[in-house]
């Protein structure tokens, strides 16, 4: 055999093992590898182990590689929002009705034990139904009126407040909880109406009499004061006084130049007569 005649069966043995390497590679690439996507975390399912290793951390984003059996669950660790329309009933039993809004994200580390224990459609099989259960068991301590008061951001405190114990046992951590758009029975309503109509009217009237009673207390210090005044100017005049003024309005008339006085005789109490004039 030539020397060319082998290196030709080199290079086709060369070829050969070249793709039985590489073409199993090929075929098994999407298995072999996966990618994260940003914003989410990976599990990992050992087929021929246990399973999900609920200790193991999670994959971060990014591009992996695995075994080919094994399977990849990916989760969005982001912060969410799920919106629930409710229907929930009052102390004294009527219906309300309301949105509410939570904001949540499950908890990294803890992502083994959610897949395990919940699975990846943990929105519907925990979240939901602890929305529901936490808004009617808070509501139901309250009357309807104490929505349109101050108990209404107690109401959505406690609301929070029990939402985020249950849902943190489910090892989903709870960011923020809104509640939006409460509907009132319409006869609930239109009596609230009436009553804050009633208190305006009441605190109107109030106002008014206050007014009145201010203005007529004004008046009476008014008085008060003017009727001390004249007190005080009638003691203060005597008949000495009333003389002695009559005397200096005469004296100044006596001396004007463009008046000719004439006195005769004097008047009951003495003081002079003054007649004519220019």
């Amino acid at each position: 055999m030539s020397t060319q005649q082998e290196a030709e069966k080199k290079r086709i043995k060369l070829i050969v093992g070249s793709a039985v390497i590489i073409l199993p590679l090929i075929f098994l690439w999407s298995s072999l590898t996966y990618t994260i996507s940003s914003g989410h975390a990976g599990l990992i399912f050992h087929t021929f182990g246990n399973g999900v290793d609920a200790e193991a951390p999670a994959v971060e984003s990014g591009f992996h590689i695995k075994a080919p059996w094994d399977k990849v669950y990916e989760y969005e660790i982001r912060q969410q929002e799920l919106f629930e329309n409710l229907e929930v009933l009052s102390s004294n039993l009527l219906k309300i009705k309301m949105d509410m809004t939570v904001f949540y994200q499950p908890t990294y580390d803890k992502l083994g034990y959610l897949e395990i224990e919940r699975g990846n459609q943990y929105e519907a099989k925990v979240i939901q139904p602890a929305m529901r259960s936490v808004a009617r068991e808070v509501i139901a301590q309250y009357l309807p009126e104490e929505f349109n008061t101050t108990k209404r951001e107690e109401i959505q405190l406690e609301i929070e407040k029990q939402l985020k114990e249950k849902l943190s046992n489910n090892y989903i951590q709870l960011n923020d909880v809104l509640i939006r758009n409460i509907e009132l029975p319409l006869t609930l309503e239109q009596a609230i109406e009436r009553k804050l109509q009633q208190e305006q009217e009441s605190l109107e009237y109030e106002f008014r009499i206050e007014k009145a009673s201010k203005e007529a207390q004004r008046k009476r210090i008014e008085a008060e004061g003017i009727r001390d005044f004249q007190n005080i100017v009638s003691q203060s005049i005597s008949d000495e006084l009333l003389q002695w003024k009559g005397i200096e309005a005469t004296t100044i008339l006596a001396e004007s130049n463009n008046a000719k006085v004439v006195v005769i005789g004097s008047g009951d109490n003495g003081l002079p007569l003054i007649l004519g004039g220019n």
